[in-house]
């Protein structure tokens, strides 16, 4: 067994998500990319492989389950994600290992995470991925879900990438502590539909799940 490979499965366990073999090894494969790249383009501040396991991995694998429930509720066979500020693809790239129906698109303004996404897709053989490198209030093409991790407040979130929602388009953000004060700044356009509370496995932190749709002007 690899190194982390025991804690990874304890964790989707706790998480109840059942991934096939191939799937846990390209999330090993994903966490190693990671540690080699950030060692050259410092991708993300977590170098410690124990803590880039449950701050980084496990983190983003709690949304696997919230978003599935969301697809198979509006009936979305195949669907299309934004991952808003992917950095070094979280929780992009893991949606794209655990969904495979998910086309994912990746976007950062800076040009070498793009690139680490373009090439995370090209090693851990991801069709679905993409990394776009690009601002987000650019993008106009119509997503299913888009989605962010400790990106912006929600406020700025939702305004840069309204025009990249489709109309019946969700919002998923994911935050730590229940950002009252955040859902309170939204713009009008914009609206709550439910906080959904995360538990993830080894992290004694709060995290919630933010779900927004555009308001319907009538």
């Amino acid at each position: 067994m690899r190194p982390r490979e025991q804690d990874l499965r304890a964790g989707l366990k706790a998480l109840q998500l059942d991934l096939s073999d191939a799937q846990v090894t390209q999330l090993l494969d994903y966490l190693d990319l990671i540690a080699k790249w950030t060692q050259v383009y410092n991708l993300t501040a977590v170098r410690d492989p124990a803590e880039m396991l449950t701050h980084h991995l496990l983190d983003s694998l709690a949304v696997i389950a919230p978003l599935r429930r969301h697809l198979a509720q509006a009936g979305l066979e195949k669907a299309s994600l934004l991952d808003v500020g992917a950095g070094a693809g979280l929780p992009g790239v893991v949606i794209a290992i655990c969904c495979p129906d998910v086309d994912v698109s990746c976007v950062d303004t800076v040009a070498k995470k793009a690139a680490f996404i373009k090439q995370a897709a090209l090693a851990l053989k991801l069709p679905n991925l993409a990394g776009v490198h690009a601002r987000v209030e650019t993008i106009s093409q119509p997503f299913d879900v888009i989605c962010s991790r400790a990106f912006a407040s929600l406020h700025d979130f939702t305004q840069w990438s309204a025009g990249a929602l489709a109309p019946h388009g969700v919002w998923l953000a994911m935050k730590g502590k229940h950002p009252a004060d955040e859902i309170a700044a939204l713009p009008a356009s914009a609206g709550v539909f439910h906080v959904e509370q995360l538990q993830v496995p080894g992290l004694d932190a709060e995290r919630c799940i933010v779900w927004m749709r555009q308001k319907t002007t009538a």
